[in-house]
């Protein structure tokens, strides 16, 4: 790997004095709404990964544009993208300005998830979703994922309090959704509960979502969809000036503090960037459960990055880090009171003898001596090298994670799960010059991982090694309003790992990892397969007319499993469940289907995406019982769960109706709906269960959400883009759930309410602040998540008020300012 980046550091330097002596255009001009500069509005080539946002005055520059004919696109959520086909001559500069006009359609928006090349909305033949900075800013957000869940319908997560949640697409998550930072995939233990994405949610520019396994360029993990995180490009803003922007938000809630600043400057085709920011929580509350103990964290993050772009190509790199400090909610509590209990003995431990916490500890920034610590370090390359029409990505990323959960309050400084993950990734991918207009892209790209258990007491997992491996041909042609594109792609995973033994640790009395003993039989006996996969996809969008476009695909996906599905044997102390895999597991596959229709109409927007997955070999939990059908407890007070393998069948679909009347403007109205149900075709099971085994686990209720904005088509003095808005989340109760063992229940509907405001103060062309504000759940309502696993954090059968588990998060207050410096 370090050959790789020197081979790689060495090119990009004899590559810069070649590009001195060569020539390029220059396009650069000015981006207006209503006669006033529009920011972060998105500039980009088609075709090509080329491209850019407005600064804060909406100017933009574009270097090294390629002579000859080309297409520019200018595109921001809320606005009609502008199309612009322009000639230019080498060393041309190119003044070209553009005028949006507002409106909610987002259709021709260029995306480049889940695709070869940068695409337009409107020709995916699967549904793609996209959110920009301002329409993750409107609301308050625990995290990066609940930002894209509030705005992205079939989007979902499972969450363990307000700062850990893992995304969902259409009822399947874990590693079934494939997570990305900027075009590399996010690897950090993904398969435990308890912690969420290692990423800076100031850092994200854009939020693009891919729902469904037709994408063939990321590999295993991606049956369910993809969820990519793009950060800020450093090379926005005037050449030669060094600008950024101040960011600082307070909830209420739980006592949010966030910070966060972030600079960056450009000039002859350099450019430069970093930003630091930091957060601090005391824990959540809810009329039920008052304060929830164990739910208060700190975070820390930094990014540093630095590139060129020139007529060669371009290269990216970039370097972050995350170090976050979480607590580990357990829900122990007193019977009568309700009141939450700690644990204080290791030894001993009577989950239903606790002391009762201290109310004063309840509200505190200081962190409780039962904790978990997250650390993710990653560095990555982005590179670009024009080769006559065609042109040549690589990408090269090196990342680490370590987590470790403290869990022993007798020894607070000994860990008891210790894990370090270090992961290589490589993307190569070739875009062929079209020829007889079929665009044609080649790729390979893979990982190899190596896990190692540090100094811990608990091993819910091996060390083990893991290699893999895929590559695919991607083809798309247009024929006239008919877009069609289709490929295929074979991927291999070798996963692998030695004897692992555990045994006594006579200074401290718990368990550790120990070297062979004779007779003793290992924790992890020694495992090697490999796992083999083929990927399809074909589909075709086809436009009515100018308003209307149908789409379809069918997909093959493919997944390997995890690690703990295949091998775990131990207890996970922050998720308090005994995990038991199978090693004979084979990969799941999908097939889905996907059929959708989108309008773009004078006064609305109007999609409905209809879908059908069947999965074989779909990998579940199920609680372990034993002959007499008692659940079995190998470790006292700690749920068993043993891996299951099954088919399953979901469907669903979403609407959204995106209402902008032409005789109010300024006025939004947007509605969106989302259904899915998910099927257990365990045919033994459900013969032994009956109806407590017909459905799928962690599957989302049906989801309705509305927002009524208004926005001041013109300035109120320096006061520009003032919003008022109401937001109305409609979540009906959950009755079709897996049953057995009482693994879920029954969830009630509820309905919550939101409130907010906003505006961007100006003085002359400069940008002052950003001012956004939000009330969430304003009536303070107790309720809880179908998805939420604090739900079922609960020791008791009953309890005198009648309420079980833990309450999602009541009523909060957000104020969030954005300084641009």
């Amino acid at each position: 790997m370090k050959q790789l980046f020197f081979l790689l550091f060495m090119l990009l330097i004899g590559s810069e004095s070649v590009a001195q002596s060569a020539t390029a255009a220059t396009i650069r001009g000015q981006v207006r709404a209503a006669g006033q500069p529009l920011e972060q509005v998105t500039v980009a080539l088609v075709g090509t990964a080329e491209g850019c946002t407005t600064n804060a005055q909406g100017r933009y520059e574009l270097r090294n544009v390629p002579a000859g004919a080309t297409e520019i696109v200018f595109s921001f959520v809320g606005y009609q993208p502008v199309r612009r086909r322009v000639t230019v001559a080498a060393a041309q500069t190119l003044v070209l300005d553009a005028t949006l006009v507002a409106t909610p359609a987002a259709l021709e928006e260029v995306v480049v998830t889940g695709v070869s090349r940068a695409t337009e909305l409107r020709r995916s033949p699967v549904p793609v979703a996209a959110l920009n900075r301002r329409d993750i800013n409107l609301n308050a957000n625990g995290n990066v994922i609940d930002a894209a869940v509030r705005g992205v319908p079939g989007l979902n997560a499972v969450t363990t309090g307000p700062n850990i949640s893992k995304p969902f697409i259409r009822g399947l998550g874990y590693n079934r959704v494939l997570t990305m930072y900027n075009g590399l995939r996010q690897e950090g233990q993904q398969w435990g509960d308890e912690h969420g994405i290692e990423i800076d949610q100031y850092d994200i520019e854009r939020i693009e979502v891919v729902k469904g396994p037709a994408s063939l360029i990321y590999g295993s993990d991606a049956v369910a969809g993809v969820v990519n995180l793009l950060p800020r490009r450093p090379d926005d803003g005037s050449e030669g000036q060094l600008h950024g922007d101040a960011l600082t938000e307070y909830q209420t809630n739980n006592n949010l503090l966030g910070a966060s600043v972030g600079l960056r400057y450009h000039r002859a085709g350099w450019h430069y960037g970093g930003r630091a920011s930091y957060r601090l929580a005391q824990n959540y509350r809810n009329p039920v459960d008052g304060r929830v103990y164990g739910t208060a964290f700190r975070e820390l993050n930094a990014t540093g990055t630095a590139g060129v772009d020139k007529t060669w190509g371009s290269s990216d790199w970039s370097a972050t880090l995350y170090d976050n400090h979480q607590e580990i909610p357990d829900g122990s509590r007193d019977s009568l009171s309700r009141r939450f209990t700690r644990q204080v003995l290791d030894e001993g431990d009577d989950i239903r003898n606790r002391p009762l916490v201290p109310t004063a500890e309840l509200s505190t920034y200081r962190l409780n001596p039962l904790y978990q610590r997250i650390q993710h370090y990653r560095l990555l390359t982005r590179n670009r090298f024009r080769l006559g029409a065609g042109e040549l990505h690589a990408l090269l990323g090196v990342q680490q994670n370590r987590r470790r959960e403290y869990n022993h309050p007798t020894l607070p400084e000994q860990p008891g799960l210790s894990v370090q993950l270090t992961t290589y990734n490589y993307d190569l991918r070739y875009a062929a010059p079209t020829l007889l207009g079929v665009e044609a892209t080649a790729g390979l790209n893979g990982m190899a991982q190596r896990n190692r258990n540090q100094d811990a007491t608990d091993f819910p997992i091996p060390d083990y090694n893991l290699f893999d491996i895929g590559g695919y041909i991607h083809l798309k042609k247009t024929f006239g309003r008919l877009d069609l594109a289709g490929g295929l792609r074979y991927d291999t995973r070798y996963l692998t790992w030695n004897d692992f033994y555990v045994g006594p640790n006579p200074a401290t009395g718990f368990e550790q990892q120990v070297p062979a003993a004779l007779g003793k039989k290992p924790q992890f006996a020694a495992f090697g397969r490999w796992y083999r996969g083929v990927s399809a996809s074909v589909g075709g969008t086809y436009a009515l007319n100018e308003r209307y476009v149908l789409r379809a695909n069918v997909a093959r996906g493919y997944r390997a499993p995890n690690i703990t599905e295949v091998g775990s044997n131990g207890l996970d102390p922050g998720a308090h469940i005994v995990y038991l895999g199978n090693r004979t597991f084979n990969p799941e596959f999908s097939l889905q289907q996907d059929l959708g229709l989108a309008a773009r109409l004078p006064w609305a927007d109007l999609s409905v995406d209809a879908f059908h997955n069947r999965i074989t070999g779909y990998i579940y939990q199920a609680r372990l019982t034993d002959a007499n059908g008692q659940p079995v407890e190998l470790v006292p007070g700690n749920a068993t769960y043993q891996y299951q393998q099954s088919g399953a069948r979901l469907y669903g679909a979403e609407l959204t109706a995106n209402l902008h009347p032409t005789a109010l403007p300024g006025f939004v109205l947007n509605n969106s709906l989302a259904y899915v149900v998910g099927l257990n075709q365990n045919n033994a099971l459900r013969t032994t269960e009956g109806n407590a085994a017909k459905y799928l686990p962690f599957i989302p209720p049906l989801q309705a959400r509305s927002e009524a904005r208004y926005t001041t088509p013109r300035p109120l003095g320096p006061f520009h883009a003032t919003y008022v808005r109401a937001t109305v989340d409609i979540n009906a109760a959950q009755n079709r759930f897996y049953a057995v063992d009482n693994t879920e229940t029954r969830t009630a509907g509820y309905t919550l309410l939101g409130l907010g405001a906003g505006t961007t103060l100006r003085s002359g062309q400069r940008e002052v602040a950003q001012l956004f504000v939000q009330v969430d759940n304003v009536f303070n309502m107790a309720y809880q998540s179908h998805l939420n696993r604090l739900k079922y954090f609960e020791y008791y059968t009953a309890s005198p008020n009648g309420r079980s588990g833990i309450y999602n998060q009541g009523r909060n207050v957000s104020v969030k300012v954005v300084v641009p410096l």
